[in-house]
């Protein structure tokens, strides 16, 4: 489904918000927009029934049902960009931007 890296994983962790022993959900969510691009959302969320749940990295993570085929085989990352200045970012083989590495001979 979608995997997680450790350097996501560990922002995660420290931007979850604490609780009493309750699991803590993330939630990703992707949609296509009207140019066929796809967009991405995630936060801390609560199962809700149809929910697909994944545990990457140590991290519960929700999908729903309407975002399932767009996040199968999708990498969730926390890379930096630009010196200092670090961000999420997905690698997803079923974005039409997405251009995956070329093999070398």
């Amino acid at each position: 489904m979608i995997i997680i890296t450790p350097q996501a994983a560990e922002q995660i962790r420290q931007s979850a918000p604490q609780t009493d022993g309750q699991a803590i959900y993330l939630r990703i969510a992707a949609r296509l927009d009207d140019k066929g691009v796809i967009e991405y959302g995630m936060g801390f969320d609560d199962q809700a029934e149809g929910d697909t749940q994944v545990v990457s990295e140590g991290i519960n993570v929700l999908v729903s049902p309407g975002s399932v085929e767009l996040l199968t085989g999708a990498t969730l990352d926390f890379v930096e960009l630009n010196p200092g200045e670090r961000q999420f970012i997905f690698i997803n083989p079923n974005d039409p931007s997405h251009k995956p590495p070329k093999p070398s001979h």
